[in-house]
């Protein structure tokens, strides 16, 4: 398979270079080429989607919703294609991995429901025969930058609101996710998305990203994605006065106190921090224990990491696969030797049989580091979690707060009076009681505070605010 553009209804091959890519699972597989672009791609693309936007915008809600209920089902009758061609690009279990395309489905229908519902409300007017209203319009072209480690979900999440909105999009996905946004367009273009709607960019973020972020014109720009990066496309669209929303990294917290339930909870620590190969800005990295069952916790632990299966992606049974490429294996790695040298290796799981050469990882639970330790501040976005012990709620609240970030964050618990105190005083976006990090269902509002995100929303109702203006409109009929 190789990658191509989609520009204005078209199929572009760019030729500003290539790159191989190969099965993480397997680096004697090679599943395909990317064909890269240049500045010229990125303003044909903008001259497509401004083009298209004096037309789509000017669709009714219920034309909009018509299209993303065709890209819905599309999507679902091609559900284990794209699975597929996403675990052998960047890793993800097939497992899992359906269930992300599925997610997809989902939100294309949940945002396509939006097309006929209510966009605005009647205010009242303090003045006679006066009629007050709001109501939503479009921005215009979006700009759209997302990550690999969610290669359907997270770009739908962006896409489907922007569309229902009216605005026309732009996307750039990250560099091993392209071959799975490929194919992924592929299948909305053949479900008849209206050409220019929706474009489709393939290059390195350091060639194509900062000609779309400060020569086209966007009016909105919505990024998932490291913290630098993203603390990089906050500068320049403040400059340029653009809407702009950015997720970015996390250092997740989940506390267990002295009265949960560990048979639960054991099991959801692991899922969140180790589906995935850790590579969800939601994975569970900090592991946090009250001192009265540290020592039950740990040996419940080892037990429970005996039986986690590591293995190619596109085994069913596998629990987890590889990371996504040789440099996410090498940042990882560095942290894994880190906590060898100067942590105390709790548990390094991960039963693996007859696997092939790949990006593997062991999943690994340090402790014995100080608070403000590398292994406990810094996000490793992989199978790395640290584990630290408190006295009591108080301390365990203390340090799940200890860290820039603030994007998701569990409590483990039986006692209400802690669970609600938890919901209150916990500094994250997102905060669960007896629940795993990650996992935030998608007709609920994903963000964070501090710094892992611009402090807008995504998802749910929410992503309608950030996609659209609010237009005061008043009538006077006297």
């Amino acid at each position: 398979m190789s990658s191509q553009n989609w520009i204005g209804g078209e199929w572009v091959t760019p030729n500003a270079g290539t790159i191989v890519i190969k099965n993480p699972s397997n680096l004697n597989e090679e599943v395909g080429v990317l064909h890269l672009s240049d500045a010229s791609h990125v303003r044909q693309a903008e001259d497509a989607a401004s083009t298209a936007f004096n037309s789509w915008s000017r669709q009714t809600g219920a034309v909009r919703a018509s299209h993303l209920y065709k890209m819905a089902a599309a999507l679902e009758v091609k559900l284990d294609d794209l699975a597929m061609i996403a675990s052998k690009e960047m890793g993800k279990p097939i497992t899992e991995m359906r269930g992300e395309v599925m997610r997809g489905v989902n939100l294309l229908r949940y945002y396509a429901a939006e097309g006929v519902r209510a966009n605005g409300q009647v205010i009242p007017s303090s003045e006679a025969d006066v009629l007050q209203f709001t109501k939503r319009t479009p921005l215009g072209v979006v700009g759209i930058i997302t990550p690999w480690n969610f290669p359907v979900a997270i770009p739908i999440w962006k896409i489907a609101p922007a569309l229902i909105c009216g605005n026309t999009v732009i996307w750039k996905p990250a560099e091993f996710a392209s071959l799975t946004a490929s194919k992924m367009v592929e299948i909305f273009a053949a479900a008849g998305l209206p050409e220019g709607t929706l474009n489709l960019v393939i290059g390195k973020g350091s060639k194509i990203g900062d000609v779309l972020l400060e020569q086209v014109t966007l009016h909105a720009v919505s990024f998932t994605g490291s913290t630098a990066t993203g603390q990089h496309v906050a500068e320049v669209c403040a400059r340029r006065n653009i809407k702009y929303q950015t997720e970015m990294g996390g250092k997740n917290a989940a506390i267990v106190l002295n009265d949960a339930n560990l048979d639960k909870t054991i099991s959801m620590i692991i899922s969140g921090g180790f589906r995935s190969a850790g590579q969800k800005c939601t994975a569970t990295s900090r592991i946090i224990v009250e001192n009265g069952i540290y020592d039950r916790f740990v040996e419940m632990l080892i037990k429970a990491m005996s039986s986690v299966k590591m293995g190619d992606s596109l085994d069913s049974s596998v629990y987890l696969g590889p990371v996504a490429s040789e440099s996410q294996h090498k940042s990882v790695m560095s942290y894994v030797n880190l906590a060898r040298e100067q942590a105390e290796i709790v548990v390094e799981g991960g039963r693996s049989e007859s696997i092939n050469e790949g990006y593997y990882i062991r999943p690994l639970v340090a402790a014995s580091v100080d608070v403000n330790h590398p292994l406990v501040q810094e996000e490793i976005f992989g199978p790395v979690a640290t584990l630290l012990k408190a006295s009591d709620f108080e301390e365990a609240i203390s340090l799940c707060n200890r860290t820039v970030f603030g994007l998701s964050a569990s409590l483990f618990t039986s006692d209400l009076s802690y669970a609600h105190r938890f919901l209150d005083e916990a500094q994250a976006g997102m905060v669960r009681v007896n629940q795993e990090t990650a996992g935030v269902e998608y007709q609920a509002p994903f963000g964070g505070v501090k710094m892992s995100s611009s402090h807008s929303r995504e998802q749910g109702q929410a992503a309608l605010d950030f996609y659209s203006e609010i237009k005061t409109c008043a009538v006077s009929y006297a």
